[in-house]
């Protein structure tokens, strides 16, 4: 089955910031972030119901060498990005985006 992966804004917001934050800790560190967070994507469009649930029907699946998690929705072959969010942030913060998406 060919699954479809789309971001949301705010996903994609989420994103940005953490790619400004690695670029400025060390030059280059950013890309390595978007390599792992790309690997991310492609186990999630490989087996998308293999991650556990974290609230409701929201999938995480970690990112490897950085501390974030794609937070995810499946929904028949579409898959949606809520959220890649720091595992040490407050969970309510991103969670209270489930009632707007």
């Amino acid at each position: 089955m060919g699954y479809k992966l789309q971001i949301s804004e705010a996903a994609d917001s989420d994103i940005t910031h953490a790619i400004a934050y690695y670029e400025h800790i060390r030059k280059g560190l950013s890309i390595d972030f978007e390599l792992c967070l790309e690997e991310g994507y492609a186990d999630i469009l490989r087996t998308p119901l293999g991650y556990q649930y974290r609230y409701e029907e929201v999938r995480v699946k970690f990112i490897r060498r950085f501390p974030f998690g794609i937070h995810y929705l499946v929904e028949g072959t579409d898959i949606y990005v809520l959220s890649v969010f720091h595992t040490s942030q407050n969970p309510k913060k991103w969670t209270n985006r489930l009632s707007s998406e």
